[in-house]
């Protein structure tokens, strides 16, 4: 080697040599571009399976449908996000739904006890016998089932009120009938 050779290989070898830079990836060949078709098709065929499990009333099966696709177009981190973001829907609609209703029961209750006054003095117009507390010993169906507010609608505009002896929610135009047909205290 002579010295000049010397001299450009001492020269390389103190400069910082870059990173390499990668190479660009190939274009998809024909067989690819089928290949992602192949998977498109696949993964409408689940959604599909999904669909039909769903209408069987499986859903347990359709979600698991739903997750293999999920999975085969974006990989185990596009599953645990999704479910990630539907566990966050749904703990905001449940606390939303149950404030509402919680909300729904004030208004209800206050709108009764202002009314209340005004129900128990007899007047000329005042001619539906109404008690004065909404179903106090929670014996009604809507009571039990959770509806109560349902009872408290009713019985706060006048169109029905509630059976001192059985605790049904009855319409005010059928207190007669109710009385003698379908009460199950008489």
């Amino acid at each position: 080697m002579d010295d000049v050779d010397a001299d450009m290989m001492e020269a390389e070898s103190t400069v910082s040599v870059d990173p390499p830079v990668p190479p660009l990836p190939p274009s998809p060949s024909p067989s690819l571009l089928h290949s992602s078709s192949d998977q498109d098709g696949a993964i409408r065929g689940m959604l599909t399976v999904a669909r039909q499990l769903i209408d069987q009333g499986r859903p347990s099966q359709a979600l698991q449908a739903v997750v293999t696709a999920m999975r085969t177009r974006g990989g185990e981190q596009a599953v645990i996000q999704a479910l990630n973001r539907a566990q966050e829907l749904y703990r905001n609609k449940v606390q939303a739904s149950v404030a509402a209703d919680e909300l729904a029961s004030l208004f209800a209750e206050c709108a009764i006890a202002e009314a209340i006054p005004t129900i128990s003095q007899p007047s000329e117009h005042n001619t539906v016998d109404k008690p004065i507390e909404v179903d106090a010993d929670g014996t009604s169906i809507l009571s039990e089932t959770g509806r109560k507010q349902i009872m408290f609608d009713a019985f706060s505009d006048g169109s029905s009120f509630v059976c001192l002896q059985c605790g049904g929610l009855v319409s005010t135009h059928r207190k007669d009938e109710h009385y003698s047909f379908w009460c199950c205290k008489n």
